[in-house]
């Protein structure tokens, strides 16, 4: 029996990971590597159930422990991100668009890292350096990744590149991409069935800043005002979660996709908060500093929390 080559994103799942796993099990079947099995870190979220739905493809299988498994790791490079036990698996190939982290190997591999929008806009690129045809469907949840983290093209994250791959992807699935592109925010910013700790940690990652151990997440919506009648409880699962995890701060976005900023809420212990200042240029007032055309973690908010705590 041929031992299966797990596809997975990183934990807390966004579109980008669990679409990416998808579309690069698909072209690694085509290439005859028939082994490869995509699978997410973690349940879905409703953005990505409603594009999954959209374009008919169930959900990946859900992977939780890459203890003695086979690898390949999409969307993210840092182990604190990545399955557990990572490092006792056996990881043969890594395609991303984030900052190098510290995930380290044994032997040389295919490690493909472009600064794009989306790991879709690099995994599109892919299917077309393979000479492999882009089936509808995967056409279809690759361009729902690129605009998914490109926030519709408004993200300082986005280049040519990835406008040019929704370009071509949205001809092969035949959607609107813009149109499109909204119905998915919509899925996206409904939170009426979200508890405060679901929006912390739909789209939550660890960082280590120069020893300053930190979680960062993020919620997207169409209006900030949706998460006021929440923003207690929220502040309350961030300081139980910082002190389940022994992290000395976390921080998490409230993007307004519309006004395009962010209030971003902290909690911490006083060294993390001054840094957090300095990061941001500013004064927390009730827990958080809102930032204008604040859009992208990648971008805007992890490289001044980077500097802002560099010893």
């Amino acid at each position: 029996m041929t031992e299966n080559i797990y596809v997975v994103g990183h934990k807390s799942p966004d579109t980008d990971s669990v679409t990416s796993a998808i579309a690069y099990a698909n072209l690694k079947a085509q290439l005859g590597v028939k082994e490869a099995v995509a699978a997410a870190a973690g349940n879905v979220n409703n953005e990505t159930k409603f594009i999954l739905d959209h374009f008919g493809l169930a959900a990946p299988m859900v992977l939780t422990d890459a203890a003695g498994k086979k690898v390949i790791l999409v969307d993210h490079n840092e182990v604190g991100q990545a399955v557990d036990n990572v490092m006792q698996g056996d990881i043969v190939e890594v395609v991303d668009h984030h900052k190098i982290g510290d995930i380290q190997t044994g032997k040389p591999i295919f490690f493909h890292n472009e600064p794009v929008g989306a790991t879709g806009t690099i995994i599109a690129s892919l299917y077309e350096q393979n000479g492999v045809a882009i089936p509808k469907a995967m056409a279809g949840i690759m361009m729902s990744a690129i605009l998914s983290d490109t926030v519709l093209f408004k993200s300082p994250t986005c280049t040519e590149k990835d406008k040019a791959a929704v370009s071509k992807l949205s001809q092969i699935c035949g959607e609107d991409p813009m149109k499109f592109g909204m119905e998915m925010l919509k899925a996206k910013s409904d939170i009426k069935s979200k508890s405060a700790l679901d929006i912390l940690m739909g789209d939550f990652k660890k960082f280590d800043f120069s020893g300053t151990k930190a979680g960062v997440g993020q919620i997207e919506v169409m209006d900030l005002a949706d998460l006021t009648p929440k923003r207690a409880a929220i502040l309350d699962e961030m300081k139980k979660k910082a002190d389940a995890e022994k992290l000395d701060m976390i921080v998490l976005m409230l993007t307004d996709v519309m006004k395009e900023a962010s209030d971003l809420l902290f909690v911490g212990n006083a060294a993390s908060a001054a840094g957090f200042e300095k990061a941001f240029g500013g004064k927390l007032a009730n827990n958080s500093i809102y930032k204008e055309k604040c859009l992208s973690r990648k971008k805007q908010v992890i490289p001044p929390l980077e500097s802002a705590f560099k010893k």
